[in-house]
């Protein structure tokens, strides 16, 4: 049998962050290392490992090469595979529940990959899930968990990202020079409605709520139909709407904080684990 030499799996894992960060500085953040052992970790792989480039440089940008491409494959599942065998035989029979609770906002966006990473590695546990504005779980007591949206410097509990808000309405057309401008925004509690409303004010430009709901999905279905402009956190906003901004007489909004509450009454093995998985998920 031929003597290949090996591949660590922290070479591969510096890898898979590089294509996943786009760059050496951004996956060194990611994978807690200088952007200069990232580096030697990369010749290694290429000259002593694999004797195949894996990256094309263009000053600062980053691209995988046809071989780092097939390499990323490969890497994705190893990698994978290295995580379920420590599971299996570190962890094999953890088992319970744990409630969580978030708005609708996160559930299409960043739930699914979490649950999914968190249920493969750990199939026996139950996960009940809460779904509710950030000022109702904010008073709730009963949850181990919970992910809020919170003003910038009213940030409690862990930060997971920090997100601009935005104006956006539908792609092919103008509910944005409507006068007064028809607004589909959260029900009042929501403080991204507030600056909505006080941005509009401050320019003295008409508006009128339009269109109110506590699900994000429902205030997407009425601004995709071109019914009215919403404003809305970035990465929440679906291909096809477009952003609004100056050009079109819209101020900047703030940005919102996302971030992690832990019950300190129920917090167990299971919750702990789950929040790791959801700080993790809010990473990528």
């Amino acid at each position: 049998m031929a003597n290949y030499p090996s591949i660590d799996a922290e070479l591969l894992r510096s890898f898979v962050a590089i294509a996943d960060y786009g760059g050496f500085t951004r996956a060194a953040d990611a994978v807690n290392r200088t952007q200069s052992a990232i580096s030697m970790q990369m010749k290694r792989l290429e000259e002593d490992v694999l004797q195949r480039a894996l990256f094309e440089r263009e000053g600062r940008q980053v691209r995988l090469t046809a071989e780092g491409q097939v390499l990323l494959g490969y890497a994705r599942r190893i990698l994978k595979l290295h995580g379920e065998v420590l599971t299996t035989f570190r962890e094999p029979h953890m088992v319970g529940s744990v409630r969580i609770g978030t708005p609708d906002d996160y559930v299409m966006r960043f739930l699914p990959g979490i649950l999914s990473r968190f249920a493969q590695a750990y199939p026996l546990v139950q996960v009940e899930l809460h779904c509710e504005p950030s000022f109702q779980l904010l008073q709730r007591r009963d949850l181990d968990l919970s992910i809020v949206t919170r003003e910038p410097g009213a940030e409690i509990g862990q930060l997971l990202r920090r997100e601009r808000v935005v104006w956006a309405e539908a792609a092919g057309f103008n509910a944005h020079e409507q006068r007064p401008i028809p607004l589909a925004v959260f029900n009042s509690e929501c403080f991204c409605r507030a600056w909505a409303c006080n941005a509009l004010d401050s320019l003295s430009t008409p508006f009128r709520i339009a269109y109110t709901s506590p699900s994000l999905s429902a205030l997407m279905a009425v601004v995709g139909a071109g019914l009215a402009v919403t404003a809305q956190m970035q990465s929440l906003l679906p291909p096809d709407m477009r952003q609004l901004g100056p050009a079109e007489g819209f101020p900047e909004l703030p940005v919102s904080s996302i971030v992690l509450l832990r019950n300190d009454r129920s917090q167990s093995q299971v919750s702990e684990t789950l929040a790791e998985h959801i700080v993790e998920g809010f990473r990528l």
